[in-house]
């Protein structure tokens, strides 16, 4: 598997632990074009908060560390389990985490413009300090994504190296492939450590990456 840049990360960022993987996540970042900043957020924080890979908009893959580590990037908490009505269970050590550049969530604003959100005494907000997005995906008024309409489109480039990763880790790892659309929602197996490719909305409620943009689906379905 090519890597554009490997990090190389400090072993103070990771846990520098082989276990056996049996879960993929799919995040964004909620940041815009370029890596290097949610790369420096990482690295000045000592809680060992990281994925193995980011795809840059560009699908350029980063490594942080390798994927027979791990890093924390769930954020489940024992209240997670409880909603689903199952015992709380470490699933960091065994799950793999890829990260796509990307704003994810947006709101239009009055100029017609899409910004990324912000979230103002529980409203959704467009966040007019940042520079709007013109790489939009919109959803259904009807049919919003955990009450939001508006999101950044991952982009080809991004989806076609996805797609190239996902194949190379579940052949190393053994990991099955087989498609549900129960992840887009708090999804049980999910929760239980079941093998497969999840999002991190099957974990949390209040999560939205990732989004499930049809093209995102297109890849997961065909692997």
């Amino acid at each position: 598997m090519r890597v554009y840049k490997d990090w190389n990360f400090p072993e103070t960022q990771y846990i520098r632990e082989q276990t056996k993987k049996v879960q993929i996540t799919l995040h964004h970042t909620v940041s815009g074009p370029g890596v290097e900043g949610d790369i420096a957020w990482w690295l000045k924080s000592a809680d060992r908060i990281a994925t193995s890979f980011i795809i840059d908009r560009e699908g350029l893959l980063h490594k942080c560390f390798g994927d027979d580590f791990w890093g924390y990037h769930l954020g489940c908490k024992t209240t997670h389990f409880a909603a689903a009505g199952l015992p709380y269970k470490k699933l960091d050590p065994n799950n793999i985490g890829i990260e796509l550049d990307s704003w994810g969530a947006l709101a239009k604003h009055s100029d017609d413009k899409f910004y990324p959100i912000n979230y103002v005494d529980g409203k959704i907000l467009p966040n007019l300090k940042c520079k709007p997005v013109a790489n939009i995906y919109e959803y259904c008024s009807s049919q919003k994504y955990r009450n939001i309409q508006y999101y950044e489109r991952y982009t080809t480039a991004q989806l076609n190296t996805l797609r190239e990763l996902l194949l190379y880790l579940q052949d190393k790892h053994k990991i099955p492939a087989n498609y549900s659309s129960d992840i887009w929602n708090v999804c049980t197996r999910a929760l239980r450590g079941e093998q497969g490719i999840y999002s991190h909305t099957s974990f949390r409620s209040d999560k939205s990456d990732c989004h499930p943009q049809i093209e995102l689906i297109n890849i997961l379905k065909s692997l």
